[in-house]
């Protein structure tokens, strides 16, 4: 296979109809060509018609693989711990594990043993985060709270003595915890105070 002619596309990732057209071949020859290279080790499957070269694959930055987070589940936002890690605010961080938050459903991807961990949310909490570089990610107080919220209905574990709290705005963390349920606040209380 020649693969300077998917190196060309100069994206991160490509689909049947890129090899198709970069090949010359038509669409469904394209999808048996793709089959036949995730088996051989020289693709990797990121879902349904989305393929990454293998080699680069095991060069992905940070950031390539949060980029691929908000693309494997749309839409969607880092948060929780990785997004605390990003902003250096935790020393916990799990190796291989990117964490987001979506809309849509709750779930956990495992891409040749690197995890892409999506949680549900209700629509209204689905806010308070940016665009950095190419990626979308939670606000450090937003992730802070979106990790406080799960806490505080059990669905969520957080070492808070790994959390540097002083580079953290209470300004903004009292004014945003206003939009969660009344559990959440009262959980977060509770935390300031101890």
């Amino acid at each position: 296979m020649n693969y300077q002619k998917l190196e060309k596309l100069n994206k991160l990732y490509f689909t049947c109809q890129d090899v198709a057209n970069n090949f010359g071949i038509n669409p469904r020859s394209a999808n048996v060509l793709c089959n036949r290279y995730v088996k051989n080790g020289s693709f990797v499957r990121l879902k349904r018609n989305f393929y990454i070269l293998n080699e680069k694959w095991k060069t992905l930055t940070e950031k390539d693989l949060y980029f691929l987070a908000n693309i494997l589940q749309v839409p969607s936002y880092i948060s929780l711990s990785t997004a605390l890690s990003y902003y250096q605010i935790t020393t916990q961080l799990q190796q291989n594990f990117v964490e987001s938050i979506a809309i849509n459903r709750t779930l956990k991807l495992d891409i040749d043993s690197q995890v892409f961990s999506y949680t549900k949310i209700k629509r209204k909490l689905y806010f308070g985060f940016v665009k950095l570089d190419n990626f979308f990610i939670a606000t450090k107080e937003k992730a802070f709270l979106d990790a406080i919220y799960l806490v505080s209905f059990n669905k969520y574990e957080l070492d808070f003595s790994a959390i540097d709290f002083a580079k953290l705005d209470k300004k903004i963390i009292k004014k945003l915890v206003k939009k969660y349920p009344l559990r959440t606040a009262v959980y977060l209380e509770k935390l300031w105070k101890s």
